[in-house]
């Protein structure tokens, strides 16, 4: 045997002097030169050389006196990043193979050209552009141009030591590219910098406005401006302005003011900036609605209408328009007109200014009313709880109407234009004596009209609550106000609808399914007609229960209850209950796992359906007992050539248990007389590696499989007596 594990490490032996050998026949590879390095970037230098045969790769090296950057790069030429502007750089080469890498060669110094000026532009007229920059280290002198970014046109050049440079003559709303370097004292420019920037525009011109004296809106148009993005249109009056933006080259602006003079104006915008207003054009809008309007009735059967003197206004209109539809007006250029007039209408007046803009907005409409007479055809339309709607014929000259309602300890009053009334807030089941007056501020009310009586609605009952008995019948009791009334109660729901009366304070249903939901209220009736129904009460009937209830042990601690699906739960609540303690689960699927059982212990499980509100129904108990505790300290003892005796220890409670060993060569199985703890297994083949597990039985005969395994390794050498070597534990699947 020790022979044999030699010859292997011999062999290994010369191999490695064989690949050691083979190695040191390679060289590194020979050493580049550079031929030229350059800077054409102010961050990198490029560097070029010919190519050094076997090399794979080459690494450039540049350093200054702070920092050293290197650079892998597959062949020439290479460039080095990361450089800094206008520094010299000593350039260095080395070629690499799959040997190594060269010496460096001969250096060559290089320097990096001037970075590039920060440019800085704006457009301070239509017509120029000023560009503005940073200082840069060791220039000595800057090179601008700029050119219409399209290509077209002509190049504009200049060169300058200063830091600022406005190109004039341009055109107006124009992009333009600039660009921008800088060059050192042997000339040699820099980086170079570029930018775009449009020409502000040129002020727009040929403004046209037109005036809209119905609306207070004016439109303002214009002919458009080469480069604009979008127009201000400002219309300003004292300290009033009114303005509005467009993209277009026409604008409306609205909520201008009557009687005022505007100076209307255009901007033209770009990104560049603003353009110089344009010249203002002059709007005059139309006169304001006279004001102070006064109404007078010098002598019956006279109208004197009156009114202020207002500005921009030429003359003035008024019309006066009688209720049933005639309409005269007057024409003048002074403040106050004259009408005739008769009794028992109602005017109304209006006063309009007019001017070249032409007519003033409607001002206020006034009334007046001459002497009413008593309302007549007073008809109840409608008669409920607290309402009463009324109807009469129109009065002419009736400016107001005032309707009186007495009844009980109550007065309702109610004031209107109109030949119509809604007394409200009454009280219920109550008769009231109504009166309507016409009235208007000549006359005043007119008190000799007749009265009607009437008699309100029941009142609405109050649901005071819902109970339910044990025969699962439903009682309503409400709160009776009213006199001589039937009272009717309708639950109503998706399954149904059901109902009760009495004309007392409460009324019986029975019959709602289980899982529903109803909407129960209460109306009252007598002879002067129903009630308004009371207020909705919700009622929820238990969910129902599911059925099939299922307990399974999955493990020594953990039970699994399941059930199936019942109506309109939202989720179901175990309980598992002992004299030790209680364990719940709470969930929405027909399923639940409920742990920390104690074994062997008599437990009573508990299912109970729960709403979506909340509402609880017990629906389920069941007596369970859980399973004998598993065993501990399973040892295995040697009995003799063939045999094997498992002993373990019980934890608590007595139970009946069986054996189970499985080996290679067959499953063996034994169970002890009631109360022993152990078991003795005859015949069992040594030299093989068993599982021993102990598992309780039920009462069923059932042998429950989830108590944890060990495995245990039967010798057959050795004493015939004592215990077996432990190998190990594993747990059940």
């Amino acid at each position: 045997m020790a022979g044999g594990s030699d010859r292997p490490l011999s062999l290994i032996g010369f191999s490695l002097i064989c690949l050691k050998m083979v190695v040191s026949t390679k060289t590194a590879p020979e050493v580049p030169t550079i031929d030229q390095a350059y800077s054409k970037l102010s961050n990198s230098i490029t560097v070029e050389w010919a190519t050094v045969p076997g090399a794979t790769s080459y690494l450039l090296t540049a350093e200054d006196r702070d920092t050293v950057i290197e650079t892998m790069v597959a062949n020439s030429p290479g460039t080095v990043t990361g450089l800094k502007a206008a520094t010299l750089y000593q350039i260095t080469l080395r070629a690499i193979s799959a040997a190594g890498r060269s010496q460096a060669s001969p250096p060559k110094q290089a320097k990096t050209v001037l970075a590039a000026p920060i440019l800085e532009v704006s457009s301070p007229s239509p017509d120029s552009i000023l560009v503005r920059w940073e200082a840069v280290d060791l220039a000595i002198g800057f090179s601008v141009s700029i050119m219409q970014a399209n290509g077209l046109g002509r190049i504009w050049k200049e060169n300058t030591t200063n830091t600022s440079l406005t190109f004039s003559n341009l055109d107006a709303g124009t992009l333009y590219t600039i660009k921008a370097y800088a060059w050192n004292a042997n000339g040699i420019p820099g980086d170079d910098s570029t930018c775009n920037q449009r020409t502000s525009p040129r002020a727009p011109a040929n403004i046209q406005v037109s005036f809209d004296g119905g609306t207070l809106k004016a439109s303002v148009s214009w002919t458009p401006t080469e480069g604009a993005s979008s127009y201000t249109v400002m219309a300003v009056s004292g300290s009033s302005e009114r303005s509005c933006n467009t993209s277009s080259s026409s604008c409306s602006i609205s909520s201008l003011s009557c009687g005022a003079e505007y100076l209307v104006s255009v901007l033209a915008r770009n990104d560049a900036g603003s353009s110089e207003s344009s010249s203002a054009a002059t709007l005059k809008t139309v006169a304001c609605a006279p004001g102070r309007v006064t109404i007078q009735e010098d002598s019956p059967g006279h109208l004197s209408v009156a009114w202020s003197n207002v500005d921009l206004g030429d003359y003035y209109v008024a019309f006066v328009k009688s209720d049933d539809g005639l309409e005269v007006h007057c024409n003048t250029s002074l403040t106050q007109c004259n009408f005739l007039s008769e009794c028992g209408f109602t005017y109304f007046i209006s006063v309009f200014a007019y001017n070249r803009a032409g007519q003033s907005p409607l001002g206020d409409v006034f009334n007046y009313t001459t002497a009413p007479c008593c309302p007549s055809d007073i008809d109840p339309v409608l008669v409920s709880s607290d309402r009463v709607e009324m109807v009469w014929s129109p009065v002419r000259g009736a400016e107001l109407y005032e309707t009186k309602a007495v009844g009980g300890a109550s007065v309702v009053e109610c004031k209107d234009t109109a030949p119509a009334c809604t007394l409200s807030a009454l009280e219920c089941d109550t008769k009231y004596n109504i009166t309507v007056y016409s009235f208007s501020e000549v006359r005043g009310s007119n008190m000799s009209c007749t009265s009607l009586s009437v008699t309100t609605a029941p009142c609405s009952p109050e649901i005071k609550n819902i109970s339910k008995d044990a025969f699962s019948m439903i009682n309503v009791h409400w709160r009776a106000t009213n006199e001589e009334a039937t009272y009717t109660v309708t639950a109503r729901g998706e399954k149904g609808l059901y109902q009760c009366s009495s004309s007392g304070e409460s009324c019986s249903m029975g019959g709602l399914p289980c899982g529903s939901v109803f909407s129960v209220i209460a109306v009252a009736e007598t002879q002067a007609g129903r009630s308004l129904p009371s207020y909705s009460v919700p009622l929820e009937t238990v969910p129902c229960c599911p059925a099939g209830l299922t307990v399974t042990q999955v493990t020594q601690s953990v039970l699994n209850v399941s059930w199936t699906m019942g109506m309109v739960a939202q989720t179901y609540l175990t309980v598992l209950e002992s004299p030790i303690g209680q364990s719940k689960c709470h969930t929405h699927q027909n399923h639940c796992l409920l742990g920390c059982l104690v074994c062997g212990v008599d437990y009573t499980v508990a299912l109970k359906a729960v709403s979506t509100t909340g509402l609880t129904v017990d629906c389920a108990y069941q007596s369970y007992s859980s399973s004998a505790c598993c065993p501990l300290g399973v040892k295995l003892y040697r009995l003799g050539p063939n045999g094997i005796r498992v002993f373990w220890q019980v934890s608590r409670g007595s139970a009946n248990y069986s054996t189970d060993l499985y080996g290679s060569k067959g499953i063996f199985t034994c169970a002890p007389r009631a109360g022993l703890s152990f078991c003795d297994v005859t015949d069992i083949p040594c030299g093989d590696v068993y599982t021993v597990m102990v598992s309780p039985v039920a009462e069923t005969g059932l042998k429950l499989t989830f108590c944890p395994k060990k495995i245990y390794s039967v010798t057959c050498s050795g004493s015939t007596l004592g215990m077996v070597i432990y190998r190990g534990k594993r747990n059940t699947d």
